[in-house]
């Protein structure tokens, strides 16, 4: 009989949103007359953009053509949309061939992890998006190492902590905190990696959510990033493609396994193996989401959402909460030090009729947080402010 591989033992019986899932169903089952406000799993709500989806019609009927109909993509994602993300994101430091294509960040992180194997020694934000973690763990990588990053530290990591790192995950914007990093700390960042070579896996996934100059967008802004660090961008939260599934990894040319290898030449053996690449169609979207009409419509929703963010935080802060994040990412990070984060979502769920995440979800750091998203319809966001004010925030949470 096949024996379960060990791993699994060390993962709780649901993933987190799973978990939330579950909770709110049991909540509604006994409740079904309460209206609910989802503020909780960090998903698009708002239509993609017009031109977007024009284009990912135009590339549909085209598959019906023998003459235009085509099979399996080109290994590293199509190169128009390579030279596209290099175009928008990474002009001057960065060439196309650099950039692989794929069906999400999510999905890239565990190939990643793939590709590094077991037997190093990983560093993880606490808090830290769950995937981090959980994905490590069922690669078989025990040596993990959580990095405190408090409200002391600004939810930075103290790097030096715990001495040298083989892989270092960093999520900027942050996710779950919602805070954005200076220049100065990811020149701290680098400085680390570069002295005890770590391979940094950089997570952009929110980074279009950065309206601030001063605040570097990709960590190749930071001289000799390309030595030390992969960086994980996606569609998702950019144009709402969480559900069309697009993204890409870059892998610069000049990062290295110890023996002199190329990083980039495994990463692109690896994806041969076992990926056969994004939707033909899902690209040609994302083409369309980097044109310059694409961009500004794709714009328009995310300050919808940093709008929606901004009220929000404005809501819990009047009702006595701290609140941090919500200006540079679609999340705000809100802490309640009286209360355990699973009893501060059954409270928000059960008296405000709100959906929002407990913060023990991304480690044992977010205790006594929720986090809460402005991914949200307008309207919705209305009603919570209204549900805050009705009857105020528990004084004792």
């Amino acid at each position: 009989m096949v024996k379960r591989p060990f791993v699994f033992s060390h993962l709780s019986e649901n993933y987190l949103f799973a978990e939330i899932k579950k909770k709110v169903f049991h909540f509604q089952e006994k409740n079904p007359l309460a209206s609910l406000v989802h503020l909780g799993i960090g998903d698009t709500v708002k239509p993609i953009a017009p031109s977007v989806s024009r284009a990912m019609q135009r590339a549909s009927r085209a598959l019906r053509s023998e003459k235009e109909g085509i099979g399996y993509g080109e290994e590293q994602g199509l190169l128009e949309l390579r030279e596209k993300i290099v175009s928008r994101f990474y002009r001057g430091k960065l060439n196309a061939d650099e950039i692989f294509i794929s069906d999400g960040a999510k999905c890239d992180i565990g190939r990643l992890q793939l590709l590094f194997g077991s037997g190093l020694k990983i560093g993880l934000q606490d808090p830290a998006y769950p995937v981090y973690l959980e994905g490590s763990l069922l690669q078989g990588k025990q040596s993990i190492f959580f990095l405190p990053s408090s409200i002391e530290t600004h939810f930075f990591p103290d790097l030096y902590q715990i001495g040298p790192l083989d892989l270092l995950y960093i999520c900027h914007p942050n996710n779950p905190t919602g805070v954005a990093y200076s220049y100065e700390m990811l020149e701290h960042l680098i400085a680390y990696a570069l002295k005890h070579q770590t391979i940094i896996l950089f997570d952009v996934a929110y980074a279009a959510f950065i309206q601030d100059p001063k605040i570097p967008r990709s960590i190749y802004e930071i001289q000799g990033a390309e030595k030390v660090a992969i960086e994980i961008g996606s569609f998702s939260k950019m144009a709402g493609f969480s559900g069309i599934r697009l993204g890409w990894t870059v892998v610069p040319k000049s990062l290295t396994f110890e023996n002199a290898d190329l990083v980039w030449k495994d990463w692109k053996r690896l994806n041969a193996t076992i990926y056969n690449g994004a939707s033909y169609i899902a690209q040609k979207g994302g083409i369309a989401v980097l044109s310059d009409l694409g961009w500004q419509e794709s714009q328009k929703v995310i300050s919808i959402y940093q709008r929606n963010a901004k009220k929000l935080k404005e809501g819990f802060k009047k009702e006595g909460g701290m609140v941090f994040g919500g200006e540079h990412s679609p999340y705000l990070w809100t802490y309640y030090p009286k209360k355990n984060s699973w009893d501060l979502f059954q409270y928000f769920l059960e008296e405000k009729h709100l959906i929002v995440t407990p913060g023990r979800g991304f480690g044992r750091k977010g205790e006594h947080f929720v986090r809460i998203s402005g991914f949200a319809h307008e309207s919705d966001v209305d009603r919570a402010l209204i549900s805050l004010q009705k009857r105020g925030v528990n004084q004792d949470i």
